[in-house]
């Protein structure tokens, strides 16, 4: 099993930009310090607003429930009061609603109108109906014992609930407060008395704080619940879940029930909630949909309560799942994963379009697991983990820009313009894998070797002064480096009036037909040279400067590249026999030569041109220094002079640059 997982790994990793130890380790030390410093915001509370944005677009987001149908809501509209023709209303009014309401048999009635002071005429008669085993009326808490209101008379304790809210800093009510308790006593909320109404259960409260009703436990909220870090958790709270972004069940004016015109059916057995939704009265608050609503941005306080006690009933009956949370190293696991994740993704993904569709497509998926979660009554970190990722991904994409500028002036410096764009663009792509510490690795390579010379130069000095030698050399170095470039090939070095090329390096050629492609590169830029000679020598007769010969040797076979030289001065080398063949075929019998351009090859090359061009054998000679014999041609030009104008007329094919960034040459 680990012999099969680790082939596994091994193959996978061969897909993998190769990641040095330093560069693993600054990665690694970026992602913390990103990641520290998302924890270390998220811990001050800075990042709970963002937390509380995203979870209000989910709350909107979430399936609408149906009308919950153990409810009923009287509201107490503009109309209505105007009816009246006062406000307050006279307790005479509510009297009369809750004498109706009576009738019908509902299960339990919660008046949200703060009734301590009494309103006349009609007194007496409220007093009468509060008095019912199935009233349930509220008193204020307040902020300080001075602003609490008194109970209503007569109206023992457990009818009577707080309706107080609790507001979140940014003004939106997402939160239940169903108990407020001290050391004497012991406050319980209007939703949370009528849901003991509805259910005849007073509760359990559990030595660890949770309070039990039906089949639900109701576990207080800490003050990092969720996307909260900072939140006052007195009393024993819950997150609220909304049923609807409007009325959470049906409802019926105070004038359609003062007029007998509700159809019984909606108050049997119901909870009758009445409480104002007037403007101008102002029990109004926001709520998460107060965000897209246009017209009313509020909910009324007597439909919040209402929200209330359908998520009780609906947990105490139903068992429906309450809001859970992860424990806080949970979540900085949570975090720290994403965080990971969008690092990997900046590292590993080079083009930048995309990689910006791979960071939305990660931030998507991170909205898409946790709005999953929250369907499920689970809220999770979202602001946080998504923040994480983008700060550690720009983080790594800042360390690979100026990773990246470094391997670029590497690059130049051990290449500066000796190669082609094509060559310079694979070559940069493909820098990961060529590039450690910053040198060019060593690598066996098989390339075709281009050595020039021009013929008897040191006669040609004597006669002419060193500046005008300089300019004129110049001229002709300049023509054969663009013979070079255009087909594919890379000037290694300048030697006085030589000129060593090499076709093949630096990134690997794989197969026996990308070595013949760069063996006929090779031979048709010699070909080339030989014309861009004759330019040349027309253009100096004219102006009175040297008209020259050349001599090049070519050979193709292995050899070692890559940087060569101390931590002071580097340069990119090849060595290797097949580079000394080459410089021997270029200065092999130097005196029998007619043309402009003798163009010398080994068979080892010639077995790679398949017949393009047109030879002459020398047989078998012994090269200067070597014991061994070499098979030598002259190369006297194309097979088929109109494929020469062709070849030099068309531009080169571009080299495959994915293939070459992708293909491991080991």
């Amino acid at each position: 099993m680990i012999v099969r997982f680790r082939r596994v790994f091994s193959r996978w990793c061969k897909f993998l930009p190769l990641i040095t130890s330093t560069e693993l380790g600054v990665l690694i030390l970026t992602g913390i310090s990103a990641t520290g410093l998302v924890l270390g915001i998220r811990q001050l509370g800075q990042l709970e607003s963002l937390e509380l944005t995203v979870y209000d677009a989910m709350v909107r987001l979430q399936p609408k429930a149906p009308a919950d149908a153990r409810l009923l809501i009287v509201t107490i509209t503009e109309a209505d009061i105007r009816t009246q023709k006062r406000w307050p209303l006279p307790d005479r009014v509510y009297a009369e609603a809750l004498k109706h309401l009576q009738q019908y048999q509902p299960r339990a009635i919660g008046l949200d109108i703060l009734r301590d002071i009494p309103i006349e005429p009609g007194h007496t008669a409220l007093t009468k109906e509060l008095r019912r085993s199935n009233v349930i009326v509220i008193q204020s808490l307040g902020n300080t014992p001075d602003e609490a209101s008194p109970a209503p008379l007569q109206v023992p304790a457990d009818r009577i609930g707080f309706n107080d809210l609790i507001i979140d800093p940014d003004g939106i009510i997402r939160r239940n407060l169903m108990i407020v308790s001290d050391s004497t006593s012991e406050s319980v909320s209007f939703s949370t008395r009528l849901a003991m109404q509805y259910l005849n259960q007073s509760g359990d409260r559990l030595p660890n704080g949770d309070f039990v009703l039906g089949k639900a436990t109701f576990s207080p909220l800490r003050s990092n619940s969720g996307g909260y870090q900072r939140i006052d958790v007195g009393g024993e709270q819950i997150l609220l879940d909304y049923r609807s972004a409007h009325y959470p069940s049906a409802k019926v004016t105070l004038n359609q029930v003062l007029q007998g015109q509700v159809d019984p059916a909606l108050i049997k057995d119901r909870v009758v909630l009445i409480g104002t939704t007037a403007p101008s009265v102002k029990d109004l608050f926001f709520t998460p949909f107060s965000a897209t609503a246009t017209a009313n941005p509020k909910m009324p306080g007597v439909v919040i309560h209402a929200q209330m006690l359908s998520q009780t009933l609906t947990a105490a009956i139903e068992g429906r799942s309450l809001f859970w949370f992860w424990s806080e190293p949970i979540e900085v696991l949570w975090i720290v994963i994403w965080a990971i994740v969008g690092g990997l993704l900046a590292w590993w993904i080079q083009r930048p379009l995309l990689l910006a569709l791979a960071g939305t497509g990660l931030l998507l998926l991170l909205v898409g697991v946790g709005y999953s979660l929250f369907l499920h009554q689970g809220w999770v970190p979202i602001a946080a983990p998504a923040l994480a990722a983008i700060m550690v991904g720009s983080f790594t994409i800042a360390y690979k820009m100026q990773y990246a500028r470094q391997q670029q002036q590497i690059v130049m410096k051990l290449l500066g313009q000796q190669t082609s764009p094509e060559i310079a663009s694979a070559l940069w792509n493909s820098r990961d894998r060529l590039l450690q510490s910053g040198m060019l690795t060593g690598q066996t390579l098989t390339v075709t070797i281009l050595f020039i010379d021009i013929r008897n130069f040191s006669g040609i000095s004597e006669q002419h002064p060193p500046e005008v030698m300089m300019g004129w050399l110049n001229e002709y170095m300049g023509s054969m480096t663009q013979a070079v470039h255009q087909h594919h090939g890379i000037v290694n070095k300048f030697m006085g009036d030589g000129l060593m090329a090499v076709f093949g390096v630096p990134v690997p050629r794989l197969t026996i037909a990308e070595i013949a492609e760069d063996a006929r590169h090779t031979v048709a830029c010699a070909v080339e040279m030989g014309d861009r000679l004759q330019t040349l020598n027309q253009d100096w007769q004219k102006r009175g400067l040297p008209v020259v010969q050349m001599r090049a040797g070519i050979f193709t076979g292995e050899v070692m590249a890559g940087s060569l030289g101390g931590k002071n001065r580097l340069e990119y080398a090849v060595i290797g026999d097949s580079v000394n063949i080459a410089a021997r075929l270029e200065a092999c019998k130097k005196d029998n030569q007619v043309d402009r351009c003798r163009i010398l090859i080994a068979r080892e090359t010639l077995d790679h041109l398949q017949d393009q061009f047109r030879v002459e054998s020398w047989g078998h000679l012994q090269l200067r220094g070597r014991q061994s014999l070499v098979e030598v041609f002259q190369v006297l030009g194309y097979t088929d002079l109109s494929n020469q104008s062709s070849q030099l007329d068309q531009p080169q094919p571009e080299l495959d640059r994915d293939r070459l960034i992708t293909e491991d040459p080991n």
